[in-house]
């Protein structure tokens, strides 16, 4: 199990990472395999947000 901090820290380089991808680009340069995982997490995670509410 992570930490709250670690957890704080995956979600900071998470949205890092996303403004970084947004700036150049990147998803569509990266390969179909990674792409599909990134396309899942985000729908986890959309899930997870509406499962809360």
């Amino acid at each position: 199990m992570a930490s709250s901090r670690q957890r704080n820290a995956a979600r900071k380089n998470i949205k890092k990472a996303a403004a970084a991808a947004k700036r150049k680009k990147t998803i569509s340069h990266l390969p179909k395999s990674i792409r599909t995982d990134l396309g899942k997490q985000a729908a986890k995670a959309a899930k997870s947000k509406r499962k809360a509410a």
